[in-house]
């Protein structure tokens, strides 16, 4: 079997660095994404809540007192900007993504099912904040 003939040109290869800044869309996309790793940060705190919840009293009050922190405020800050902008690109996407819901025979605008998305998230938040300020208190 004979070898390909090579014409000595080199290949082209397309520049990837940077293409996600180029396109308005895509950057929102990539910063959808990147607030996800909010999400499991936060996970990974509350798991480090429940460990120190099973390994008694004394562990809990240490982890409750880390959570009082200067800098651990200020994380919880962030990442409460980066959950909430997280949830409401998340229900800004959901009506492009469901397939077409039909009320009275007219189809259900893309806004509607944003706006009671979001809706629902800051009332499940409020009342989950209601149990847990009721029980702290």
């Amino acid at each position: 079997m004979t070898s390909p003939v090579s014409s000595g040109r080199r290949p082209y290869m397309r520049p990837m660095q940077g293409w996600w800044r180029r396109n308005t869309f895509y950057l929102e996309y990539m910063i959808h994404e990147a607030t996800a790793l909010f999400v499991a940060a936060y996970a990974l705190v509350l798991l480090v809540g429940l460990v120190r919840l099973s390994q008694g009293q004394a562990a809990w009050d240490g982890w409750l007192q880390a959570l009082r922190s200067p800098l651990s405020i200020v994380f919880h800050v962030i990442t409460l900007v980066a959950i909430s902008y997280h949830t409401w690109t998340w229900f800004n996407i959901m009506p492009r993504t469901l397939p077409p819901i039909l009320l009275k025979g007219k189809r259900l605008s893309e806004a509607a099912i944003t706006h009671s998305g979001l809706a629902a998230a800051v009332i499940v938040s409020l009342i989950l904040l209601g149990l847990v300020w009721s029980l702290w208190a």
